[in-house]
């Protein structure tokens, strides 16, 4: 099959899962209702608490899931094989996350906007509770410190989009302070944002800009301070201050990269320059775990993510407006993201035929890039290799529409590091509500407050960030336990919305129940065999986390299976308060 019939069938069967399988999640199983009470509306305070049009919150709840994830991920998964990696992120898009992420925001929406942890006391119970805000806390931690340092690395790999960046953030500032304090229309202005954004990418080609070594500490480490201080800031502002307005502009953003990114595929197709170059399938790639279950744990956004959860139940909860707009935003985005996981595995498996110059090398195309590339686990599983796949791969088909290589490249780097940037403060936000939401149960209130537990969630962070010393690479020695952390999170969230809809009475629960038993298999057997691996290595700081991990994950598993059992076959409504 060809790059431009990947393309368009997935695109087709995403169009038809959201209309058919969507709405009818929406309508038969959670029975959303416009006329029910939402937080952003009951609890609206102006500052977390915000009713928003659905497209704006489309932007942030897309934008915020996103990050680099559907990027990453698939273009390492795709060393298994073309096609186990699309069959994954096609099945997993529409049957498996979209579910997961639009069911975590309408329960965490019919309770106050609550975090999934928080809820999971009402609908199992408080032991629960307590050991999901484990998993939380360990996956937000990781993914603060670390995409402080992704962005970092960006900004290495392509100094020219530093920039635009960074300019994007007055330019945000100025859209919300235009929309909200001036009731500018939203999407005027937005569109005027964008265009000053990308007079900025072009800006941005003609000036680099790289850091120096400052007191000792090098770019990568500098820049994850600046980028943790930002996190500091975003993350206590109102939504509508930055949040919403750069996650709008994202969004258009979004839409201009698919939109050159299908242009490149028909165009580079058509002129018969595309080809996929990567196998159909490779079962034993040289020296990469077994596809069963690494796949599944591999490729994580763009199929189904633990981390959605938390932005359905942490940020969006609070800012959708009605309740039906939860499809759009929740099974909505997610199949937004299968459609970029998909150009991403055309980008990494056909773009990258197309020319690819290692370092010191020769230029390269056809078959032979792809090889060299991809010759082995080691050589493509590095953040900076995964990133130069999609990155060089997208340029290569951009280009073929008229656009000069160097300016594309400018254009995807600036797309991956606004997303990682968004994932960021959003991360940020959703661990100073964890924090909070946890210190309130403890009586810990003074640690509660916005900007006491955004201190914690950053200053945490940042610990781990330069535990390892300067460079800030410290997240990176929790890096190879953090896609199976990630994959449990998901099974767990969808162990919860399973006794939600079981609460709701008839087969209701199979929608959730199915993935989350396949997703209970695939990522405790991941978890087991790392375990191996870290004893193998007699990495013990790994080890002990990890097997705290499989306790933690083993025995939410038992007690969701405990409270499924124990709720009748013919129940309807929900618990009164949880039970300990």
């Amino acid at each position: 099959m060809g790059a431009l019939a990947i393309m368009v069938v997935a695109f087709i069967g995403y169009i038809l899962a959201y209309q058919l399988y969507g709405r009818f999640i929406g309508k038969k199983i959670f029975q959303l209702s416009n006329a029910a009470k939402v937080p952003a509306v009951e609890l609206e305070d102006g500052i977390d608490y915000v009713p928003t049009k659905k497209e704006v919150i489309f932007g942030h709840h897309f934008t915020s899931i996103a990050g680099t994830g559907p990027i990453v991920g698939p273009a390492i998964g795709v060393i298994w094989g073309w096609v186990p990696a699309m069959i994954w992120i096609f099945v997993g898009t529409i049957m498996m996350g979209a579910v997961h992420d639009f069911g975590a925001l309408v329960i965490s929406m019919r309770n106050q906007g609550k975090s999934i942890a928080e809820y999971t006391s009402k609908y199992v119970n408080s032991r629960t509770k307590f050991l999901f805000f484990v998993i939380v806390f360990l996956e937000l931690w990781i993914v603060i410190a670390i995409f402080g340092l992704v962005i970092a690395v960006v900004f290495a790999m392509f100094p020219q989009a530093v920039f635009p960046v960074w300019l994007e953030i007055p330019i945000a500032v100025i859209l919300g302070y235009m929309v909200y304090k001036k009731g500018m229309g939203v999407m005027g202005w937005s569109i005027i944002a964008v265009i000053v954004m990308y007079i900025t990418v072009v800006l941005g080609y003609w000036i680099p800009i790289k850091l120096p070594t400052i007191a000792g500490i090098p770019p990568t480490g500098v820049w994850t301070i600046i980028l943790l201080i930002y996190a500091f800031i975003a993350s206590v502002l109102p939504v509508t201050t930055l949040l919403q307005p750069r996650d709008f502009i994202n969004s258009h953003q979004l839409v201009i990269a698919l939109a050159l990114l299908v242009l490149g595929v028909l165009f580079s197709t058509f002129s018969g320059q595309l080809h996929v170059v990567a196998p159909a399938v490779q079962a034993s790639p040289a020296k990469a775990p077994s596809m069963w279950p690494f796949l599944f744990i591999t490729i994580a956004c763009g199929a189904i993510s633990g981390f959605h959860s938390l932005v359905s139940s942490g940020t969006s909860s609070k800012q959708v407006r009605y309740e039906e707009d939860a499809l759009f935003v929740g099974y909505g985005s997610m199949t937004m993201e299968g459609v970029l996981a998909t150009l991403v595995i055309v980008a990494v498996a056909a773009g990258i035929g197309m020319g690819y110059t290692p370092k010191g090398g020769e230029t390269l195309t056809g078959m032979a890039a792809w090889t060299t590339h991809y010759a082995s686990w080691a050589a493509a599983k590095g953040l900076g290799s995964k990133i130069t796949a999609f990155v060089v791969g997208s340029a290569n088909m951009i280009q073929v529409i008229g656009i000069p290589h160097g300016i594309a490249l400018v254009i995807m780097g600036v797309f991956v590091a606004s997303f990682a940037g968004t994932t960021l403060d959003t991360a940020t936000r959703i661990q100073r509500y964890v924090i909070a939401e946890l210190t309130s149960d403890i009586k810990l209130n003074f640690l509660s407050g916005r900007y006491a537990a955004t201190f914690i969630a950053v200053g945490s962070a940042l610990w781990l960030a330069f535990a390892t010393g300067a460079s800030g690479k410290g997240a990176l020695t929790l890096w190879p336990m953090f896609g199976a952390v990630n994959q449990t999170l998901a099974a767990l969230a969808l162990i919860i919305i399973t006794v939600y809809l079981k609460y709701k009475g008839g087969a209701k629960w199979l929608v959730s129940g199915i993935p989350a038993i396949f997703m209970s298999v695939m990522t405790i057997w991941a978890v087991v065999v790392n375990q191996t691996t870290f004893l193998h290595k007699h990495n013990a700081l790994l080890t002990v986390i990890n097997i705290c991990i499989l306790i933690v994950a083993l025995w939410i598993v038992v007690e969701g299976i405990a409270k499924f059992f124990s709720i009748g076959g013919e129940a309807a409504g929900e618990p009164e308060a949880a039970s300990s």
